[in-house]
């Protein structure tokens, strides 16, 4: 059976015409066949796979590539068809085959002669359209430029171009992956692109655009070719097995549609395998989401799930279990570390943009988990779990042991989980009452890595080494106040010391700027920075807080400040976000401030003086003057030492606060 036949188009009646022969880089001619017979056809039996036999033939059968058909269409609808096209994409989106489709509707005549020029409209089969569509059309050149780069290839294309088609409206000349000709071969094609003879048309195909000279791209019409979204190609693909007769589950469509990536290709090979897989045929058999998840190497979606709950929560054993679980039922473990790649770059999505999670192509367990994953995860986990899965994907590829490297990148990723981040172990050892543990890293709730000692950051004192606790905490507390000789602080040992007294309680916050004041004094720039630039202040008492946003904030930004607060006061905080306009933002009343300060700075006369001596020179910053005592007063002078005092403190020699003589040379 041929192209035509399958497609459905019936072959018109009428005489091939006569071609000559040729050589070289140009195909043969067809034979002159019968006039009620059709192309040379496949042997009887030859099995066709789908990406074949389902291939378009019309601009109305392209899908996901809608702006690319309205233009064309408009152009041939309006005559205004450019001399050279350049398709990109990547593999399987349909360059080539629509480079064919340029080519017969370019070419397309009926026997009758109704049709008197190029036209998209393309009901039935014409003179030429077989021929084009199965490549061996005189007046239609393919070219591959990876095997055909040198510029003898060029100058065969320049010579020819210039005698006029034999059989067909245009010669047509199709170089695929075009950014494969060599820089010669480019600038020889460069005059005759520009200036081609009018029964000469040019369309180009290309995967790397940025390898192609802007001379060639400004001398043709571009054309990107999407990536098909996985519920159009879900779709296509139901439509062509019901064709088919082949009943396929939605999951396993979706599996397909997933694995290829957007392209169709890759989908409709995807799905010849699968119905050979499962040993499916017309009317008999299905295709179901196992079956296709065992063809793939995947894991089930469900259990890569699970595996991603218990790496955040610490949980080493059940985790390794599951690996070796998956990888005993035939998963591959980089396959595997890929799906939580995948997987983490999902929550992270829904996270941020919760609308992802209502994709008609995930499954519901997928919406309903991620969006529990994304509320109970931060975002700083999130990117921490990414970087060293991408890092582990790289040390699974290159172990002899790919299952053993998988299971020391999981083992990673739930010790890190236990772990806190650095603002936090600030933040924890300056509240009151803090010790060398702190919060955890924002892994999901739950016990710490099992197995094993606890990490030596987090949690509670049990099972973590104190003295190295006490120590850290030593070196990142920062200076609360001045120490002093009389005031030592005790030094952190192995032996059990006294109980110390409790902290004094957090001092009561009258003001918003206290709060902000506090979070400098904790180390929480990020903290302080969204009180300063993204609120503006409603009402503020302590522990609760009334606040409006930037328009350009959104909800979702701030979702945690009022777990912020608590953390940063150790109090319950409630955090209401009002529909009324507040207070301009602290940031924008500082700035204010700044600039009126500047323009009376300007308006000062010594300072215009300055300005008028130096062209060009600008006020750049404005700085309280020193004081200073008045003109035409003597200094005042300094009191007598009184014998009863202690001497004077030299600050650039002394030791310590109080000033007392010591008797060391300063001069070591």
């Amino acid at each position: 059976m041929d192209d035509a036949e399958t497609s459905g188009l019936a072959v018109p009646p009428a005489a091939a015409p006569t071609e000559p022969a040729s050589s070289g880089l140009f195909p043969s001619p067809p034979p002159i066949a019968p006039t009620n017979s059709a192309p040379a056809s496949a042997p009887v039996g030859a099995y066709r796979v789908l990406a074949r036999k389902y291939r378009p033939s019309t601009f109305a059968d392209l899908i996901g590539q809608d702006a690319m058909v309205r233009t064309i269409s408009n152009a041939f609808e309006t005559g205004r068809i450019p001399q050279a096209w350049i398709l990109t994409g990547v593999r399987g989106v349909g360059k080539t085959t629509t480079a064919r489709i340029l080519a017969r509707a370019l070419n397309y005549a009926l026997p009758d002669g109704s049709v008197a020029g190029p036209t998209i409209h393309m009901p039935s089969l014409g003179l030429h359209c077989a021929a084009i569509m199965e490549s061996r059309h005189f007046d239609v050149i393919e070219m591959d430029a990876a095997s055909h780069n040198g510029v003898d290839d060029i100058r065969q294309i320049n010579d020819a171009i210039r005698y006029a088609p034999v059989s067909a409206r245009y010669k047509v000349y199709i170089l695929d992956e075009v950014h494969m000709l060599s820089t010669a071969a480019f600038n020889a094609v460069l005059k005759t692109l520009e200036e081609p003879p009018p029964h000469a048309k040019f369309v180009f195909a290309t995967t790397e655009i940025r390898k192609v000279p802007v001379t060639v791209l400004s001398r043709c019409q571009r054309f990107d070719l999407r990536r098909l979204d996985a519920d159009l190609l879900v779709g296509h693909l139901g439509g062509i097995a019901a064709r088919e007769g082949v009943t396929i589950e939605p999951a396993a469509l979706a599996l397909i549609a997933r694995a290829a990536e957007g392209s169709v290709r890759d989908a409709l090979s995807l799905l010849d395998q699968a119905i050979a897989h499962s040993g499916a045929a017309a009317g008999a058999g299905s295709v179901d989401a196992a079956g296709v998840r065992a063809m793939l190497g995947l894991a089930d979606r469900s259990r890569v799930i699970d595996l991603f709950g218990t790496l955040m929560r610490g949980d080493i054993a059940a985790a390794l279990t599951e690996l070796r679980d998956q990888y005993d039922s035939g998963a591959d473990p980089a396959t595997v570390l890929e799906d939580l790649a995948e997987l983490t770059h999902f929550v992270t999505r829904v996270k941020v943009v919760p609308s992802v999670a209502d994709d008609p192509a995930l499954s519901e367990a997928e919406r309903t988990r991620g969006r529990a994953l994304a509320t109970a995860l931060s975002m700083r986990v999130l990117s921490r779990t990414w970087q060293m899965l991408l890092k582990g994907l790289a040390e699974v590829a290159a172990a002899s042991r790919p299952i053993a490297a998988a299971e020391m990148v999981l083992v990673r990723i739930a010790y890190a989980a236990d772990l806190p981040t650095p603002d936090e172990v600030i933040r924890s050892l300056g509240a009151p009452g803090s010790g060398p543990g702190g919060p955890t890293g924002g892994g999901l709730p739950g016990a710490g890595p099992s197995g094993a000692g606890a990490s030596s950051l987090g949690g509670g004192a049990e099972g973590r080494g104190a003295p190295a606790g006490a120590l850290g905490a030593r070196a990142m507390r920062p200076p609360l106040r001045t120490a002093t000789a009389a005031d030592p602080r005790p030094v952190a040992t192995g032996r059990p010391v006294a109980a110390q007294p409790a902290a004094p309680a957090m001092p009561t916050l009258a003001r918003f700027e206290d709060l902000i004041a506090l979070a400098a004094a904790r180390r929480d720039i990020q903290l302080k920075t969204v009180l300063e630039r993204d609120v503006r202040l409603v009402r503020f008492e302590d522990g609760h807080l009334e606040i409006a946003l930037e328009p350009d904030v959104s909800k979702a930004a701030i979702g945690d400040l009022s777990r912020r607060l608590g953390d940063l006061t150790g109090r319950r905080w409630i955090v209401v976000v009002s529909s009324a306009p507040g207070q301009p933002t602290v940031r924008s009343q500082q700035q204010a401030r700044e600039a009126e300060v500047k323009r009376g700075v300007l308006a000062d006369p010594l300072v215009q003086q300055v300005l008028a001596r130096f062209p060009g020179a600008k006020v750049m910053d404005v700085r309280p003057r020193v004081a200073e005592p008045a003109a035409g007063l003597p200094p005042v002078p300094e009191p007598e030492d009184d014998p009863g005092e202690p001497p004077p403190v030299d600050d650039e020699g002394a030791f310590g606060a109080h000033g007392y003589p010591d008797d060391i040379d300063d001069d070591f």
